[in-house]
């Protein structure tokens, strides 16, 4: 049903706001620029590798040494709006109807984490990731790595479709509050940087 659910919501949402994504990425394109999409490869269900994708939040600016300028400056404010009102994970909505994404369930973050998870922590892996899930609905950036992971492995043993119609509804409220976009001190996120395993 999960599944069955999950596509169902998926198309229906990209026929509606067909329209809009369309114009979505022009506005991209002219504030930010090329490419509008982000593509990243990011672990799935039992940690198997898939491209991600999103709408672009941040410039491609490099710094004299020809690297990356850190998140907060190349975070425009258009980029923040994005990112503010969750528009920039609208074209994971792809990813959902390809399978490799679920419309909830623990946020898919980089393949170099894989190794620096605690026994405990790998089991956000035992599902497929999600667009939103129950650590956006109750905090986002503003906890911590180890209070993210705790409600994953919450979500993982006590998931239901009406957890995910749940969690979806929250969503949606969360992003007209506008709460735990950045975590103090950080653009985003501070890197997770792994603890002892047990």
């Amino acid at each position: 049903m999960k599944r069955f659910f999950d596509l169902i919501v998926a198309m229906v949402a990209l026929f509606i706001l067909s329209v809009p994504l369309l114009f979505l990425i022009f506005v991209i394109y002219k504030k930010i620029g090329s490419p509008v999409f982000f593509r990243q490869i990011r672990p799935g269900k039992g940690g198997r590798p898939f491209q991600m994708v999103k709408f672009r939040s941040m410039t491609q600016m490099e710094g004299p040494d020809g690297r990356l300028l850190a998140d907060a400056d190349r975070l425009t404010p258009f980029g923040r709006f994005l990112r503010a009102t969750s528009l920039d994970e609208l074209p994971e909505l792809w990813n959902v109807l390809k399978g490799e994404m679920s419309l909830v369930g623990p946020r898919p973050l980089l393949m170099e984490y894989l190794p620096l998870y605690s026994i405990e922590q790998a089991r956000r892996h035992e599902v497929r990731p999600g667009i939103t899930g129950w650590a956006q609905v109750n905090g986002r950036n503003a906890l911590t790595w180890e209070e993210k992971f705790e409600l994953d492995i919450w979500y993982v043993d006590n998931r239901s479709l009406w957890m995910d119609v749940k969690i979806l509804w929250l969503t949606v409220k969360k992003v007209f509050i506008r709460e735990g976009i950045t975590a103090t001190g950080d653009a985003t996120m501070p890197r997770f940087m792994g603890k002892a395993k047990r």
